[in-house]
């Protein structure tokens, strides 16, 4: 596939990183020319220095039979006047725009083909703020990620000592959940995969993923470890984008205090959130964390646009006695190095993001793509077309399917009446979505369950590298209609 990135920042960068692996012609466009060459020095692409939103910059970069463009610049107006040109003067099948601000976000319409021609809108400071918000809610995860319009939960936990299924087998679960069915799609010990059977013991520090219907979540966590007091009191470093949209959403649940640098931005927080209470101040004071009750917090969110503040600033909060820290670090450098320290939970913006860009460059139907493990491993959605003649997948049992190794077939969700909405996601008014639910079916997968035409299957992939094997597999033969 063709396809041009425009904007060579965190986002544009780790998408063009993950498509050059996976054999696609990539063209990056951005006005830094020393961030393309960094760029250009380790991957494999073409690079265009100027303005994306110059007709004469995206013919340069060859809009004409490009099959796909990216506009992810920091700039809104820049991405979708980048895309109306994609449309008016080059056809360019899909345009896909990265969108900040919530004036536009709140109004659909503007991305129509009447208007600026965007296929597909991605916020990542909504879809991160998302991300924290499940962190919030299961405290003791260290993700999970929604699937099948969030009637599917992935969940990654790190099992401790003392859990009630540390240092027995897998088939025990059952026994232990007996009116919930659930699957550990993967263990990561010691950064190693393993997949897992029936008689794998689980041992304490595994990082474990498990697969469950959203609502048995909680059960299932219960087994696997002890279960952390809910969330109440939640301190956030930085009010910038992602912190005001956090505080935001969490205030009318949660006790919420920002702590903001910049005094107008600190006004301008009072201003619009009125059940959280706004600091000025550095969020790497020791004597403003002492005031503010830091040791009585149960989650510290350090959400500024600086690693080393976030860095230091959990790691301040965490030796004060703050219950959990989340860091917010763009450098993936730094993302091993400070999780294994005294951060509970490093998150790479771009790591989170990338999966809402991933599920439109997949081949077959993809309804959802998660990026795990920073990027070492994937969950996907795939939707299963046509018939026992035609697939490799329909009318098969799962213990039946020729899977590449590395790959595993977690659940199954039938009965979605599916279609994509501009950002992606399924297009459901409150009275259709409980009428959806009524007769939509998860499906935990065991061996002998059955893949059905229209079915959402969910995979595991502990190797990128198969992805492109597993999207073969779900691809229907060439003369089916």
């Amino acid at each position: 596939m063709k396809i041009i990135i425009l904007g060579a920042g965190q986002v544009g960068s780790s998408v063009a990183e993950s498509l050059v692996s996976e054999a696609n012609d990539i063209t990056m466009v951005d006005v830094n020319p020393e961030r393309l060459a960094l760029l250009q020095d380790r991957l494999d692409l073409r690079t265009v220095v100027g303005n994306a939103s110059h007709p004469s910059v995206l013919v340069s970069a060859g809009a004409e039979d490009a099959d796909m463009v990216l506009a992810v610049t920091e700039n809104d107006e820049t991405n979708l006047v980048a895309c109306k040109l994609a449309a008016t003067m080059f056809n360019t099948p899909t345009k896909i725009a990265r969108i900040r601000s919530s004036e536009y976000l709140a109004h659909p319409e503007i991305f129509s083909t009447a208007n600026f021609c965007v296929d597909f809108a991605i916020c990542p400071e909504q879809i991160l703020t998302e991300y924290i918000v499940h962190l919030i809610e299961f405290p003791e995860a260290l993700q999970v990620l929604d699937f099948a319009g969030g009637r599917v939960s992935l969940v990654a936990v790190r099992a401790l000592y003392g859990g009630p299924l540390v240092g027995q087998q897998l088939q025990e679960l059952r026994r232990h959940v007996p009116n919930v069915d659930t699957r550990v799609a993967a263990i990561f010990r010691k950064n190693r995969p393993i997949i897992p059977e029936g008689d794998t013991v689980i041992e304490a520090e595994d990082e474990v993923f498990f697969i469950a219907a959203a609502e048995d979540i909680r059960t299932v966590l219960r087994e696997l470890r002890n279960m952390d007091k809910p969330v109440k009191r939640v301190m956030i470093a930085g009010g910038g984008k992602i912190g005001r949209r956090l505080g935001e959403t969490l205030e009318k649940d949660y006790q919420v205090r920002i702590i903001e640098y910049n005094r107008q931005v600190c006004e301008r927080l009072a201003a619009e959130l009125h059940d959280t209470l706004v600091l000025h101040g550095d969020a790497t004071d020791e004597n403003l964390l002492e005031s503010e009750n830091i040791a009585e917090m149960d989650m510290f969110c350090a959400l500024t646009n600086d690693d080393e503040n976030n860095i230091m600033s959990s790691l301040l909060a965490k030796r004060m006695g703050a219950h959990k820290v989340v860091s917010l670090i763009t450098r993936r450098a730094y993302v091993d190095l400070v999780q294994s320290g005294g951060i509970d939970i490093a998150i790479s913006p771009a790591q989170v993001t990338i999966g809402s860009l991933l599920a439109y460059v997949r081949h077959g139907d993809v309804a959802a793509v998660h990026s795990l493990r920073r990027g070492a491993a994937e969950a996907l959605e795939l939707v299963a077309h046509g018939d026992a003649r035609s697939s490799n997948v329909v009318g098969r049992q799962v213990g039946d399917i020729q899977l590449p190794k590395g790959a595993t077939i977690g659940a199954v969700v039938r009965g979605i009446p599916v279609s994509n909405d501009l950002f992606g996601g399924v297009v459901e008014d409150e009275v259709d979505q409980m009428e959806s639910e009524k007769h939509s079916q998860v499906i935990i997968a065991h061996h002998d369950t059955l893949i059905e035409s229209e079915d959402h299957v969910i995979l595991f992939v502990i190797n990128r590298k198969i992805i492109r094997e597993v999207e073969k597999l779900f691809q229907v033969n060439v003369g089916f209609l």
